[in-house]
């Protein structure tokens, strides 16, 4: 068995760890305050660690984290996620394409849906999304779900004003 990592950070007492717990509003960070403050008390290692509630090794990762950065360490960090698949500039030609709507010769259809708008995002990055991805994308992208009454391209728009029924002056 090997020798356990040791507290170098001893500018808090164990007195102070459990006051510290006190005044501490999430619970995961409390339980590392309370295992640690055991610990500088005397207490074996998987004793500490078992009234805490975790395991002997993951109360070791604490206390790597606590050497290094003290309270603020002990608390979980945010995951990075997944990186993104579009770039700035491929992101900004993606927005600049649904601004301006798509064209019928080319693209087949006179208003963007998210199934059009997967297939051009396949087609121009080569980057795959789903179709909801691409809702999703849109939304952060601050456009929204309304859209125009459908136009047909041939439509004679002055035809339709002749037909228009009107009132008698």
């Amino acid at each position: 068995m090997s020798k356990p990592v040791p507290i170098t950070r001893l500018d808090r007492s164990a007195m102070d760890l459990r006051r510290e717990a006190s005044r501490c509003s999430d619970g995961a960070v409390v339980r590392r305050l309370l295992a640690i403050a055991l610990v500088l008390e005397g207490r074996p290692r998987a004793e500490a660690a078992g009234a805490c509630g975790m395991d002997r090794q993951t109360l070791r990762d604490w206390v790597i984290h606590y050497n290094e950065e003290g309270i603020e360490g002990l608390s979980n960090r945010r995951s990075p996620g997944r990186p993104a698949q579009l770039t700035a500039e491929q992101l900004a030609a993606f927005k600049a394409l649904v601004e301006q709507g798509p064209d019928l010769a080319r693209d087949g259809v006179v208003r963007w849906r998210c199934s059009d708008l997967q297939a051009r995002l396949q087609s121009d990055f080569a980057v795959q999304y789903h179709e909801r991805s691409v809702g999703k994308l849109l939304a952060k992208l601050a456009f929204r779900k309304l859209t125009a009454r459908p136009f047909h391209p041939e439509q004679d728009i002055a035809a339709q004003e002749t037909h228009k029924k009107t009132l008698p002056a």
